[in-house]
């Protein structure tokens, strides 16, 4: 038996289905019962839990041989990521308690980067389960192609992909959703002894030309890569309603200037999906 979180997520959901699609059994943790009546019909054993809640999510965790751990994103956190650290300790304290066989976590690429940005979150939660001693694999993908939802509108509008990433000709590891599901699943099953890190990239970098390609080829049109200048990126992100920008645009300087990236040397896994099939997905999904 293998306990997932965030089923009702791409990632969690992605995790769920492919142990399904192996025929393994399949505890679906969720916050609201009635939220896992689609996965009971689809063969799951069904968990309330909840990670403000730390009897909930010990329940949820207890008798399995391997359990999928990770935290909703946040992307407007409050400062010292306060929300964060809550859940952190609950998360922390479930799997202590409830001591599974094993533990895949689903951290970030640039994780053990020393700058304070957005994914410090993670930063500090693997420092947590650094503590913890069971079997822990921490999973740290790349950008997620699925993130270019944000690009559809204004590719099929405008033809134009308006990117915070730069310059347009830098690559950048891209990885789909399916991917981090896939070799989540296959570290799930795997034997561990000690805690390990796992980076997985995509089959290729993607820059913001290719992620601009890529929709012209889907869309059959023409796109642009307009790159939105860093000076107007706080004026934005506060227009659209974020209080507390500054991680999000450190996150972005991390990776444009390179100090978010893989950590060498790790174990690294590559995926398969290629990106034109996400944005394919992504547009059609728009369409109906």
């Amino acid at each position: 038996m293998f306990a997932v979180m965030g089923v009702t997520g791409n990632v969690g959901g992605e995790m769920a289905r492919t142990l399904l699609a192996a025929k393994k059994s399949v505890r679906a943790i969720v916050r609201d019962a009635k939220k896992g009546e689609e996965w009971a019909r689809l063969g799951c054993e069904i968990a309330v839990g909840d990670l403000s809640d730390v009897k909930s999510l010990t329940a949820a965790f207890e008798g399995v041989d391997g359990v999928f751990t990770m935290l909703p994103p946040i992307y407007d956190p409050q400062p010292g990521f306060v929300e964060h650290m809550a859940m952190s300790k609950v998360l922390v304290a479930a799997l202590k308690s409830a001591r599974p066989k094993s533990v895949v976590h689903l951290s970030t690429i640039g994780a053990q980067a020393t700058g304070e940005n957005l994914l410090s979150l993670h930063t500090i939660l693997e420092g947590m389960l650094g503590e913890v001693s069971l079997p822990i694999t921490i999973l740290r993908p790349g950008w997620f192609m699925e993130n270019s939802v944000h690009h559809v509108a204004s590719a099929r509008d405008k033809g134009v992909v308006y990117s915070f990433l730069a310059p347009a000709d830098k690559g950048f590891p891209f990885i789909a959703t399916a991917d981090i599901a896939r070799v989540g699943a296959e570290l799930l099953q795997e034997i561990g002894t000690g805690h390990r890190v796992v980076e997985l990239t995509g089959p290729r970098p993607v820059s913001p030309n290719d992620l601009a390609a890529g929709f012209a080829k889907v869309l059959e049109r023409p796109i642009a890569v307009e790159i939105l200048p860093r000076e107007e990126w706080e004026a934005l992100s506060r227009s659209q309603g974020m209080k507390n920008p500054t991680p999000w645009m450190r996150m972005l300087d991390g990776f444009n200037e390179g100090w978010i990236e893989f950590e060498r040397p790790a174990e690294v896994r590559k995926g398969k999906v290629e990106l034109e099939t996400v944005l394919k997905g992504l547009v059609e999904k728009a369409a109906v």
